[in-house]
């Protein structure tokens, strides 16, 4: 190997350490041809193979390692593998024992790595660690199958690239896609010495010929281009094919468009092909007409950002940018913030655009495959969003959607954005991206095409306590309405003071979700009559705030009125209340794990069951007990102040910190005080 090639991904591995994890397995690197470039097995410096077993040749001087140093050529971290320009920072070539400097600790953007200089390392480590399937070339930051005798006679797939961009393309490994990758530092692309072992493990392995599928970045072009003819000049049978994906570019780039998650699906046609026994021209043809036929486009919500750097750009609050690169590239144009489905309908709109010179032609009536990918840092509830805006979007167009892949493909470490690829295929395409294969991050999906529209599962008949009531009329009807009505009006009153006290122990949302049940009833009590008789009312409110209420209390809530019904189906008298009242609470506890002092709602509600026990006894007068119970339970909701919590959210939190009555409790009295004040009228 010649002096000065670079080796990212050695590192401890010359230091005796073991590839991965103790007890990881590693395939020791092939037999390498000797050069006069490099000492022969029997000079001194190279170890003597034991066992049939090579071991790394020795090293130049420009590649010597001090020890408790990393190996950094003169390229430290291989050729930046986007444009032709360093993308990775100084930081992340430093000695592993050395600091970074002050002002660089201070913009460094927070990760959860070991050490800046050994993540790459240590991802691949960890992937292979955790899948049985692959193995760690020694020596190399380079992955392979475990099954390389699986290749004999086939053509093996090799990809690889820059760090930073995981799944990709490590998680793409396995039968039916890749048989290895060469990984890089974080953006920055691998070492060609990795590369071309790779090629030879591959080929030694049995392999009839070997596809280099690339992105297209200047680094990762002239790293795996320099491999491939090294390679062919000890005889193997390589091919490269580099894939350009990008639809950003309004007019033609010298340098093409940029390689994107669009590959991935090049990794899978290809790995389908070649596990049917292709051969390595077939192939090159196939996968060729498929990157031709496919178009990627970018957005992004904030930046990402190198372990040990700063933000690689940035953007203001309410800026998206569209048409980036997966390094955090400029894109073509910088916008405000809008709704998903807006961004979707612009994104497609510039991808099919014929006035861009890289669009993707597409006609009603074509058939794709989609891929929604998530750049990184977009949570899974916004990637939802996106994927069903982009499939109606699609269909408006007439488009047919024969697969859609949802999910993290080939992202841009922590950027909050979304990719959308196009992929033409017809019946013959969409078999191939069907195909069956081990590889860690394909998803498994059913085969089917997708669309906005489905037909639904009919709802369940409804059980017969559950039926709808009739509603009724008369005096009683009208009580009923008063008293909800002032429910409502007090909890709506209360949202804010409620969220305010939310926001010490929970998510601060008390307060809507109170108010949410607040609008849902006045909507029901709008629509129609409530039930007077008091079982119904009580069960068809439980039903009301279950569906429309939300979060533990519509749960709390629908529990204590469901139990508290009840005892009402039969009688409606004085102490069948207090037993109503007891039957709640007493479901609550169960199913909630509460109990009074625990700092919750069942605080109020069990101070005011205790003061509504005396509506048994002879003579009681409803109107006073019920004002009794009230008062203590705004006393019990305001020594919630005082407690520790032992239940909800709360108790996760410091008493010390806790200050202010718990809003559960709060909201529990004033529901209580609005029921008197409606009663009485």
């Amino acid at each position: 190997m010649p002096s000065g090639t670079p080796h990212p991904g050695r590192g401890p591995h010359f230091r005796g350490a073991p590839p991965g994890p103790p007890h990881s397995p590693s395939l020791c690197p092939p037999h390498e041809p000797p050069s006069p470039a490099q000492p022969s097995p029997a000079q001194p410096g190279r170890p003597r193979p034991a066992g049939g077993v090579w071991t790394l040749p020795s090293l130049s001087p420009r590649q010597s390692l001090d020890p408790g140093r990393r190996l950094l050529g003169s390229h430290s971290a291989g050729t930046a593998d986007g444009a032709g320009e360093p993308r990775v920072p100084p930081e992340c070539h430093r000695d592993l024992q050395e600091p970074l400097p002050h002002h660089a600790a201070m913009e460094a953007s927070k990760k959860l790595v070991s050490s800046v200089a050994g993540c790459a390392d240590d991802t691949l480590a960890g992937l292979v660690a955790c899948n049985p399937g692959l193995r760690l070339l020694r020596g190399h930051r380079v992955a392979l199958r475990a099954d390389l005798a699986a290749l004999r006679g086939r053509v093996a797939l090799l990809s690889g690239g820059g760090s930073g961009h995981e799944p990709a393309h490590a998680g793409y490994i396995g039968k039916g896609m890749l048989s290895g990758v060469v990984a890089g530092a974080v953006f920055t692309s691998p070492a060609v010495g990795s590369i071309l072992a790779a090629i030879r493990a591959v080929t030694q392995a049995g392999a009839v010929g070997t596809l280099l599928i690339v992105k297209n970045y200047t680094g990762d072009r002239l790293n795996f281009g320099l491999a491939l003819e090294r390679a062919r000049a000890e005889g193997a049978d390589v091919q490269m094919v580099v894939v350009g994906d990008d639809c950003a570019f309004t007019t033609q780039k010298k340098a093409g468009r940029r390689g994107l998650c669009g590959t991935v699906l090049v990794h899978k046609v290809a790995g389908a092909l070649a596990e049917a026994g292709a051969s390595l021209d077939e192939i090159v043809k196939r996968v060729s007409a498929v990157a031709k036929a496919m178009g990627t486009l970018g957005l992004s919500l904030s930046p990402c950002s190198v372990p040990g750097s700063k933000p690689t750009f940035q953007l203001a609050d309410d800026e998206m940018e569209l048409g980036l690169g997966i390094h955090g590239e400029a894109g073509v144009r910088r916008m405000k913030v809008m709704p998903a489905d807006e961004a979707v309908e612009t994104m497609l709109a510039h991808m099919t655009d014929p006035a861009n010179a890289s669009h993707l032609p597409l006609s009603r009536g074509a058939s794709v495959v989609l891929v929604v990918n998530n750049l990184g840092g977009l949570s899974c509830l916004e990637l939802g969003i996106v994927a069903g805006a982009a499939v109606r979007g699609l269909e408006r167009r007439g488009v047919r959607i024969a697969r859609a892949l949802v999910g993290s493909f080939m992202t841009a470490l922590e950027m909050a954005g979304v990719s959308l690829t196009l992929m033409l295929a017809d019946e013959e395409l969409v078999g191939l991206i069907d195909a069956e294969t081990t590889a860690m991050a394909w998803p498994n999906l059913v085969a089917g095409p997708a669309m906005s529209q489905r037909p639904e599962v009919p709802a369940p008949n409804e059980g017969p306590e559950t039926a709808q009531q009739a509603p009724s009329t008369g005096p009683g009807a009208k009580w009923v309405q008063l008293v909800l009505e002032r429910v409502c009006s007090t909890l709506l009153g209360l949202q804010d003071k409620l969220n305010e006290l939310d926001r010490a122990a929970g998510d601060g949302d008390c307060g809507h979700t109170h108010a949410r049940a607040a609008r849902a009833i006045q909507e029901w009590v709008r629509s129609r009559p409530p039930p007077a008789a008091p079982a119904q009312l009580l069960s068809a409110l439980a039903d009301l705030l279950l569906e429309k209420m939300g979060g533990s209390s519509g749960v709390l809530y629908g529990l204590f009125l469901t139990a508290a019904a009840r005892p009402l189906h039969n009688r409606s008298d004085l102490p069948t209340w207090a037993d109503a009242m007891d039957a709640g609470i007493e479901a609550m506890q169960r199913y909630g794990g509460a109990a009074p002092g625990d700092r919750t709602m069942l605080d109020s509600l069990c101070a005011a069951a205790q003061a509504l026990h005396a509506l048994r006894g002879p003579g009681a007068d409803l109107l006073t007990v019920l004002a009794s119970a009230v008062q203590s339970a705004e006393a019990a909701a305001e020594a919630t102040r005082h407690m520790e919590a032992g239940a909800g959210r709360a108790s996760y939190i410091s008493s010390a910190q806790l200050l202010q009555p718990d809003p559960g409790a709060v909201a529990a009295a004033a529901v209580l005080r609005a029921v008197l004040e409606g009663l009485r009228g």
